[in-house]
C-alpha cells in the first residue's frame, strides 16, 4: 500500500537570472559573484517575508510562502533591491531576475514542491519581462486589494503542459533603474505571439489570396467572354478555402 503523498495549499515564487550564460561567456569569476551576492539577497528578502527556499538549482531559486500577499511584496522587494544594485553596475554587468508567482495545492517530498501549481509559476517566470513579476489569477484574487502597486492584466494564456488556460497579471513596478533593449536582445519576454494572433494572421492572409485569385479569374472571364475560365478555377480555390477556414476554426476550439 502507496503512502500517502502530504500536499499543501501554498504561494510558489520562481526565480531565473536573465542571460546567465551570456554573462558567464564574458566574465565567468564576476558572473558568479553578482550571482551570489544576489542569491543572498534573495535569501534575506524571502526570510524577512516569512517564506522559506524549496530548492536552488544553477541560477533558479525556487520558494513559497504561506501568506499570498507576503509572497508578492517578497517579489517586488527583491525586484527593487535588484534593480537598485543592477544601478551601480556597468550595462554589460547587470544581472536580471524573471519572476513569477502561483497559488496551488501541491505535493511535498523530502521538502521539495512538485506539481502543476509549481509548474505554474515556473512558466509564469519564463514568460515574465527582466526585472519584471508575473502572477496568475489565483493570486491576483487574494492581493488586487492589498498592496499600493497596480496590476496590468494580461489575459488569458496558454501554458505548456497545463491542460486550463492561464489567467495572468504583470505587477506594475514604478522607478528605478530598468533594463536596456540593448543589454540583452531577444530576451525582452519568452512569451512568445499569441498563438490565437497568429491563426487570425494565417486566417486573414488566405481570405485575402483566395479572394485575389477569384478576382482574377474573374476579369479574365470579362475579358474574354468565355465563362470556363472562371468558374471551375473559382470552384476550387473555393472549396480550398473552405476547406482551409474549416482547419482553422477546428484549431480555434481546441
Amino acid at each position: 500500500m502507496n503512502a500517502i503523498t502530504e500536499r499543501k495549499l501554498t504561494t510558489i515564487l520562481s526565480a531565473d537570472a536573465v542571460g546567465y550564460s551570456r554573462l558567464m561567456g564574458q566574465d565567468e569569476s564576476g558572473t558568479f559573484a553578482t550571482l551570489k551576492a544576489y542569491r543572498e539577497l534573495t535569501a534575506e528578502r524571502i526570510a524577512a517575508h516569512r517564506g522559506q527556499i524549496v530548492n536552488t538549482a544553477g541560477d533558479s531559486i525556487l520558494a513559497d510562502f504561506p501568506s499570498v500577499v507576503r509572497a508578492v511584496e517578497c517579489a517586488i522587494d527583491i525586484q527593487r533591491a535588484i534593480a537598485e544594485r543592477n544601478a551601480a553596475l556597468s550595462p554589460d554587468k547587470r544581472m536580471w531576475f524573471r519572476v513569477g508567482l502561483n497559488l496551488g495545492d501541491v505535493m511535498v517530498d523530502k521538502g521539495d514542491l512538485f506539481g502543476d501549481g509549481v509548474n505554474v509559476a515556473a512558466r509564469l517566470q519564463a514568460m515574465a519581462e527582466p526585472g519584471g513579476i508575473l502572477i496568475s489569477g489565483t493570486v491576483f484574487d487574494h492581493v488586487k486589494d492589498k498592496l499600493a502597486v497596480g496590476f496590468d492584466a494580461l489575459g488569458a494564456k496558454a501554458v505548456k503542459n497545463i491542460p486550463a488556460q492561464v489567467s495572468v497579471y504583470r505587477v506594475l513596478l514604478e522607478g528605478g533603474v530598468k533594463p536596456a533593449p540593448d543589454e540583452m536582445p531577444a530576451a525582452a519576454s519568452r512569451a512568445g505571439p499569441d498563438p490565437r494572433e497568429v491563426r487570425r494572421h494565417k486566417f486573414r492572409v488566405s481570405t485575402a489570396t483566395a479572394g485575389t485569385f477569384i478576382a482574377f479569374f474573374f476579369l479574365l472571364n470579362l475579358a474574354t467572354g468565355s465563362p470556363l475560365w472562371a468558374i471551375w478555377p473559382s470552384l476550387a480555390i473555393l472549396l480550398l478555402y473552405a476547406l482551409r477556414s474549416i482547419a482553422l476554426f477546428r484549431k480555434r476550439l481546441d
